[in-house]
């Protein structure tokens, strides 16, 4: 079997750490592209957001009539730089994953007619019929701030306190606020935020007389400490982190009237603690979704105008685990509720209306994206579960009306019979934005232009008995021979990697150009695929996940020969991070080298629904905490291991990598560690992610004994 290089390859490591460099910017050319969306109720505007040009990490805010031109609103050119960003912004972004600044978020009356947004801390108006910004001189600093349905007034959160004034900024004054600094108003804590994708904190009444307001209480959560080592002048920062088996915050509803009263919304929080989602929509009551801390009962309940009277419409039910599907519970627009649940008979998560099925068996609901007269607008995948696409469901009888192509990855908004579709493809790069009004395409808005380094060329495969939805990526030069493989999974729950949007795979294509087949496996767990496929880590979040990576991996060596499984590397961020340190931990084997980015060592440190969800309370189930650990398995690691962290991380802590680090230590086991200083949970400074590109590559060829290619693509 020869070891060498694939004979074909083409250019230097110059021309690829240059690659690198272009690649690190090229990861955010999704700035570039709309997003953000926010669709007028009569369907006849939008407005998003976009970047200038794909180098411009600033975003812009633009509006286009449904068939017209985008319109510039907002230049981040004349909002000057961002100096200032509060905690709790900064919380936000992170919790989002937010790479821009700009403008980064906004908020719309329904018609679009004013628009706030923050900038350096400050609250701004703009008024869309004349296009006038005024930066309003109220109490901050600023953060979420959103006008009334009405127009008339705007509500924010400063200082922990939930603040409202009229829209031009007179009679400012404080709806909510407490002393204690560990109890907030209008903002999401951390598990709602990174866990439950409820990313808000308070909601306007449609006639904007009141607003629904969570109170946030932390006092009982773990309190843990994030320093910077880099400036041991500064004073390490306090989170509030709830760990696994650990309290969490403490949160409530109240309505809070603009004439002073308020009333607390009443539920039964110590069975359900946590407040999943709140809807408050035009000719509907105020809705809440509450869920217990095992998560395996949500209750959908309804509120009076004032809040005092609380009406339960549905209790769901499920074993092991009744998942949160984002867009629900939504109403329909003849008034029922409707909710996506999981059909056990048919393995299936379907969408309900009343209790009653409305998609059919095998497509599984992702989320739902909207409601009109016609029925409700889905995300969800079908028989592939490499594609994503957009269908319209009637409530009642009917067929399901496809959106989008049966390929692809596609999501939407949509309101008053405008429907904005996102669409990526397997063979295509670039992401086009479409524009459809009354189920006709009117337009397609542009994006900033786009040079992408390398060119994914992924090739798709369906492998072994358990028919494994994998990925494969090869040099764009190969020719013959052997060639070294890498596997990037992620490889858990909530998230998909082998997806039929070219984008997912500009790393992957980069480190395949350097001369290695990159491999990306969808395993056990990962959505898309049913019930029983995702429920079967249940209690065990190591053996399935990495068993499906190696038995994928032989697969696809007896798909396609050109795989040398003596030199195989795997590396990861995140669960992915996870997976690749327990491959080279625990089948050493197989897997010959691992970088682990951000990786979770051990469970009992990370947050309580995520983990608890999957291995359950740790006091009753000390033995799945220790099985998926990768702490008890440090003494055998005979493979080379780098871990790279953030130290600002504050999703998974550094605390993971480097309890890691002193088990292996312990051991005598060697191994590499990259603190990454003034880093959160993932990197968004090009200049560290281009070296971090150029130091793994380097690990991978010093740790499988690779020598560089003779020549690289030009």
């Amino acid at each position: 079997m020869s070891h060498g290089p694939a004979r074909g390859a083409g250019g230097s490591d110059h021309a690829l750490i240059a690659r690198a460099r272009t690649l690190a910017i090229g990861l955010h050319d999704t700035l570039g592209h709309p997003r953000a969306f926010a669709v007028s109720a009569d369907g006849t505007r939008l407005c998003y957001l976009r970047a200038l040009s794909r180098s411009d990490r600033r975003q812009a805010l633009w509006m286009c009539a449904a068939a017209g031109p985008p319109v510039l609103l907002v230049d981040p050119d004349d909002l000057g730089d961002e100096m200032t960003v509060p905690d709790a912004e900064r919380a936000r972004r992170e919790r989002t994953r937010e790479h821009a600044s700009g403008i980064t978020a906004y908020a719309t009356t329904p018609q679009l007619d004013t628009i706030t947004f923050v900038h350096n801390a400050r609250l701004h108006v703009l008024s869309t019929d004349d296009g006038t910004i005024h930066a309003l001189d109220l109490p901050g600093p600023v953060v979420d701030p959103r006008p009334s349905p009405t127009g008339t007034h705007v509500a924010w959160v400063a200082s922990g306190g939930l603040h409202v004034a009229r829209i031009d900024g007179g009679g400012a004054r404080t709806l909510a606020n407490d002393a204690d600094p560990e109890i907030t108003w209008g903002l999401a804590e951390f598990v709602a935020a990174e866990e439950m994708g409820r990313l808000r904190g308070f909601w306007w009444a449609p006639d904007g007389s009141a607003i629904a307001a969570c109170r946030v209480d932390t006092t009982g959560v773990a309190c843990w400490w994030l320093h910077e080592p880099v400036n041991p002048d500064a004073l390490p920062r306090r989170l509030r982190y709830p760990a696994a088996g650990t309290a969490n915050a403490s949160v409530a509803l109240a309505v809070l009237r603009l004439d002073g009263t308020r009333a607390d919304v009443p539920w039964d929080g110590d069975a359900l603690p946590y407040l999943a989602a709140v809807r408050w929509d035009p000719g509907t009551p105020l809705t809440l979704a509450v869920q217990s801390r095992d998560q395996r009962r949500v209750e959908i309940l309804t509120a009076s105008g004032d809040g005092a009277d609380v009406t339960l419409r549905r209790s769901v039910t499920a074993e092991p685990w009744v998942e949160l599907v984002p867009g629900t519970p939504r109403w329909t627009a003849d008034g029922r509720i409707s909710t996506v649940e999981d059909d056990v008979q048919t393995d299936t998560r379907r969408l309900m209306v009343d209790g009653v099925p409305c998609s059919p068996t095998g497509m599984h609901i992702a989320a739902v994206l909207g409601a009109d007269a016609d029925g409700l607008l889905v995300s969800a995948s079908g028989a592939d579960p490499t594609a994503t696409g957009v269908w319209r469901l009637p409530c009642d009888e009917g067929e399901p009306e496809p959106l989008t192509p049966a390929t692809g990855v596609h999501s939407a908004h949509a309101a008053g019979r405008t429907v904005v579709v996102h669409s990526e493809q397997a063979d295509d790069a670039a992401v086009q934005t479409t524009v459809v009004r009354d189920g006709a395409v009117v337009t397609h808005l542009p994006q900033a232009p786009v040079d992408l380094p390398v060119r994914p060329r992924p090739v798709f495969a369906t492998l072994g008995p358990a028919e494994l939805r994998a990925a494969l990526l090869l040099p764009s030069w190969y020719a013959e021979g052997q060639l070294p493989v890498l596997l990037t999974p992620y490889g858990g729950p909530h998230a998909r990697r082998v997806r039929q949007a070219a984008r997912s795979y500009l790393i992957d294509q980069w480190f395949a150009e350097t001369g290695m087949a990159v491999l990306v496996v969808d395993g056990r767990g990962t959505p898309g695929r049913g019930l029983r496929w995702e429920h079967s880590v249940h209690g065990d979040l190591a053996v399935p996940a990495l068993q499906d990576q190696a038995r994928g991996l032989d697969a696809a060596a007896r798909r396609w020969p050109m795989l040398d499984l003596d030199r195989v590397a795997i590396r990861g961020w995140s669960f992915g991070g996870y997976l690749a340190a327990l491959a080279v931990l625990r089948r050493p084997d197989i897997f010959h080298a691992a970088i682990a980015g951000a990786p979770v060592a051990d469970w009992r440190l990370y947050d309580t629904h995520y983990t608890e969800r999957y291995l359950g309370h740790p006091d009753g189930q000390p033995q799945a905490y220790d099985g998926s650990s990768l702490l008890r398995d440090a003494a055998g690691l005979s493979r080379p291991l780098l871990l790279l962290h953030g130290m600002g991380d504050d999703n998974v802590v550094a605390a993971h990598s480097l309890r890691l680090s002193r088990a292996l230590l312990a051991a005598g086991r060697p191994h590499a560690v990259l603190p990454l200083s003034a880093t959160t949970h993932v990197s968004r400074d090009p200049v560290q992610q281009s070296s971090l590109l150029e130091i793994q590559l380097r690990f991978i060829r010093d740790a499988l004994g690779l020598t560089s290619p003779a020549r690289q693509p030009q």
